[in-house]
């Protein structure tokens, strides 16, 4: 089979609203590259008397934009108007207009379509240069064929990408269930069991007892207490007791329930005033640099070295400490893993501890667990552009691990969460499948 131009097989359509008996009803339509054919609300001109009518399957493009794909197929049971600025054509009977759209929008139709539009700034494709399209056109008994197998594999693709949605929210979902768990001592049942037995086996000395968290509570606030006498950080105000209605689960013996303010040092957040920005420097964080659950530079802006010092004063972000959302996305927890000086913004809160009793780590996946993501909804305030207080996030109850056991907590999670990542990997190949094979099929016919 050879190519053949499209001029053999489509017809210029020029039928003005003029020409029609009555237009009063028809609507105004345009054309997307994205959307197609749509209603549209950019009418130049009170009259439509030169506007071209189009209906079902009658092709309109913009001569200046058909290069991106800005070409459209009228749907059926559509009639309405165009602006006199578009083209109008049909096929003949010899062409599927459907496959020859489809062809338009493909990577070799738009080729040759910036092939043959004229023009050096702006260029533009006329009637008689889109005559000018080659492609291979195969008998309508094939081209129904054609037309058959594409509608089964987008049906099958739809089922596909139903599938792949449904698949990705039970991962996000056993993202979480992971994390609860983690968080009510289950991931960690049988540690916890392999010391008991190994401490009642008298093997203390190469392995001595797991220090409680009670114990770990005592020897923070012992050092809070220090802290605060050598004035390196200041006094809080008591936090409320924890009632027992506010208890939703029960956790291992040697664990303590306790809120956030209790195991950490400082909770500040960042500027709360906009710097002056800078071509180069610092980088400034904000939300958006952390909301995705990893700390991302490239796209931050940056303040001078004079202003950085000056915000550090109050907020000192170091390599190990946790940050945490707290406007517009709130209550994702990050841990620094970049040794790279910034500073915050207001959007964004910092957690200072002590790094020997809380692993850094365990407090970030304990933070972003559902127990404690649901507390962090709750004490999000405003309509808008919503803020999580930093007195909401001391008041975060959660439940305290021994040290070791926190560790032990972070090592499951992301054993779990690695095989959460191929499942992931295996999900995403699977979308990229579904969207290359319909290119497959239409390459099959267009290629003759």
């Amino acid at each position: 089979m050879r190519k053949v131009k499209l001029s053999d097989f489509i017809e210029k359509v020029s039928i003005k609203a003029a020409d029609l008996d009555d237009y009063s009803d028809l609507e105004v339509l345009g054309v997307s590259n994205i959307d197609g054919i749509t209603k549209t609300n950019h009418v130049k001109s009170k009259d439509l008397s030169k506007y071209l009518y189009i209906e079902e399957n009658y092709f309109a493009y913009n001569p200046y934009r058909i290069n991106v794909g800005s070409i459209g197929l009228t749907p059926k049971g559509v009639k309405g108007l165009v602006s006199p600025a578009y083209i109008v054509f049909k096929t003949k009977d010899t062409l599927k207009p459907e496959l020859l759209f489809d062809f338009l929008k493909s990577f070799d139709g738009i080729q040759q379509i910036n092939m043959l539009a004229r023009g050096t700034v702006r260029k533009a494709l006329r009637y008689d240069d889109l005559c000018q399209v080659k492609l291979y056109v195969p008998s309508l008994e094939k081209q129904e064929k054609i037309l058959q197998l594409k509608l089964n594999t987008r049906q099958y693709i739809n089922e596909l990408q139903s599938e792949i949605k449904t698949q990705k929210e039970l991962l996000k979902k056993l993202r979480q269930s992971i994390l609860q768990e983690a968080i009510e001592g289950k991931l960690t049942a049988s540690w916890r069991e392999h010391v008991a037995k190994r401490n009642s086996a008298g093997n203390r000395g190469q392995n001595p007892d797991i220090e409680s968290a009670s114990v770990l509570l005592e020897k923070i606030k012992h050092e809070k207490e220090e802290l605060i006498k050598e004035k390196k950080i200041k006094k809080q105000k008591p936090l409320p007791p924890i009632k027992e209605d506010e208890i939703p689960f029960e956790i291992p013996d040697s664990w303590e329930w306790c809120r956030l303010g209790e195991i950490v040092h400082l909770i500040t957040d960042g500027a709360h005033h906009t710097p002056t920005y800078t071509k180069s420097g610092i980088h400034f964080l904000s939300v958006k640099d952390v909301a995705h659950g990893k700390i991302d530079l490239s796209n931050t802006r940056y303040i001078s070295e004079e202003t950085h010092k000056k915000l550090i004063e109050r907020c000192n972000p170091q390599f190990g400490d946790l940050l945490l959302t707290k406007v517009g996305t709130t209550g994702i927890a990050k841990v620094i893993d970049i040794d790279k000086e910034f500073s915050l913004f207001v959007s964004v809160a910092l957690l200072k501890f002590n790094q020997n009793y809380i692993f850094n780590y365990f407090l970030e996946h304990l933070i972003n667990s559902p127990f404690v993501k649901n507390q962090s909804n709750e004490g999000t305030k405003g309509m808008g552009n919503k803020n999580l207080v930093i007195k909401t996030i001391n008041n975060f109850i959660i439940p305290l691990p021994p040290r070791e056991e926190q560790k032990e907590i972070v090592r499951k999670i992301e054993n779990l969460f690695a095989i959460c990542d191929k499942l992931e990997k295996q999900i995403e190949a699977s979308k990229k499948s579904s969207q290359t094979l319909m290119q497959a099929v239409l390459k099959e016919a267009f290629e003759g």
